[in-house]
């Protein structure tokens, strides 16, 4: 799920006057901007290409797994507005300490949009979450629900201790869970599947983090990744995604088909493309965009066995 990295402890000293009200923009109001401009922050401040990624392959599996428009519709709204409340409420927790480290690609910091803004426009999204998810039923609808509320977690705090990889982990398994829930059928997800969610998210957490890591100790953040070191965490990222690859390969029953050998090879190739660019490259993006891509495989590699990657009970 989308996310950044918390204010530790900082100076009072900020501009914008961080300091004393956390839900202020560091460039003050925003007078006469246009509504383009305010667009714009808002779509930044979303991260919209992972949230994106993360909507369309919860849709894709959804119709994969034989669910009608309606539900797929809903599946998308839900996983949408979700998506979009933790982009929020990441930049707007986080409004202080981007500003502390001079974060200008951040658009509250830039002065696109303030940090309240995105405070309303967190709550308004997570609302309509709510609605959506529960339109598919209670069951499903509370296992997408908390694994939102494991995103917005770790925005407020989980990110800053050794357990900021539990929020990705049970958010992305608890995400297969709610798509499979909520398709037709008495049918729940495969352990397999589940398992390989939650990797794919651990191994998303630690690229994602990879490139702020020193923007993050002068702040105070000691995540898991933080706590190991850069090169451990250039390790770690891809044998985390190699293994959710591993288990949605052999996770079927019977021998993998010529599909599943291309498709995990293919997944592979960009999951150690991954750790050799954070190890290359430590302020590059490209190994969270990696493992996005790694993600896509797997899913069309979960889609392509659907008949198991939901089981009856």
């Amino acid at each position: 799920m989308t996310t950044g990295t918390p204010s530790g402890n900082l100076p009072s000293n900020l501009p914008g006057n961080l300091s004393s009200d956390p839900s202020s923009d560091p460039s003050g109001s925003l007078p006469g901007a246009s509504a383009r401009r305010l667009a714009r922050g808002l779509v930044l401040a979303s991260h919209a290409a992972p949230a994106a990624v993360v909507t369309g392959l919860a849709a894709a599996l959804a119709a994969a797994l034989g669910s009608g428009w309606l539900v797929v519709t809903l599946v998308t709204v839900a996983v949408g507005t979700g998506q979009l409340s933790v982009g929020w409420s990441n930049d707007w927790i986080d409004a202080r300490r981007d500003t502390a480290v001079g974060r200008t690609d951040k658009p509250v910091v830039a002065g696109l949009v303030t940090a309240r803004t995105l405070r309303g426009a967190a709550f308004a999204a997570l609302a309509a979450c709510v609605v959506a998810s529960l339109a598919l039923g209670l069951v499903p609808g509370l296992a997408h629900l908390v694994a939102v509320g494991g995103a917005w977690a770790y925005n407020a705090r989980l990110k800053s201790t050794m357990w900021s990889w539990a929020p990705y982990a049970v958010s992305f398994g608890l995400l297969a869970v709610f798509v499979v829930l909520a398709a037709p059928g008495p049918r729940v997800p495969a352990v397999w599947a589940v398992a390989a969610a939650a990797l794919l998210g651990s191994g998303a957490h630690v690229a994602n983090t990879l490139p702020d890591l020193e923007d993050d100790a002068a702040t105070g953040v000691r995540g898991l990744p933080h706590r190991l070191g850069r090169r451990a965490s250039g390790v770690l990222a891809p044998s985390l995604l190699v293994a959710a690859v591993a288990v949605v390969v052999a996770g079927p029953a019977g021998a993998p088909g010529p599909a599943a050998w291309i498709g995990g090879a293919i997944a592979v190739g960009l999951a150690l493309a991954a750790g050799v660019m954070a190890l290359a490259r430590p302020r590059s993006r490209a190994p969270f965009g990696l493992s996005m891509c790694v993600a896509v495989v797997c899913v069309v590699l979960l889609a392509l066995a659907a008949a198991e990657t939901a089981v009856l009970p």
